[in-house]
């Protein structure tokens, strides 16, 4: 009896030693696991934010160049359209020259 005694404790025994293992291998598999899915987060935030940038990048200068096609469509459509005499001419010249120098006096007429 006692020899079954002593075989039941250290089936036990090697029982407890195998759980212990067993949540050990757990702990570090688990630990591993989580280290991991760290990594892939990280590195698919990474690209996400490289993808976010290649994008706003892509629009940037897509808008400029929307933007600079705009400026010269409207500035072709001034040259076209904006016709000035000689008079109305000499007379815008004059005004910018007087803002140029700061004074409200006219300039001399030409003939």
């Amino acid at each position: 009896m006692q020899a079954v005694i002593q075989k039941v404790v250290a089936t036990e025994t090697e029982a407890k030693q195998l759980v212990q293992a067993a949540r050990t291998e757990t702990g570090e598999r688990l630990a591993s696991a989580r280290w991991q899915a760290r990594q892939i987060v990280e590195a698919a935030k990474r690209e996400a934010r490289l993808e976010a940038a290649k994008t706003l990048a892509a629009a940037e200068t897509e808008a400029t160049n929307e933007k600079n096609e705009r400026l010269a469509r409207a500035a072709r459509e001034m040259e076209t359209n904006l016709r000035l005499d000689e008079a109305t001419t000499r007379q815008a010249v004059e005004a910018a020259l007087r803002c140029v120098r700061g004074g409200s006096e006219p300039t001399a007429k030409a003939p």
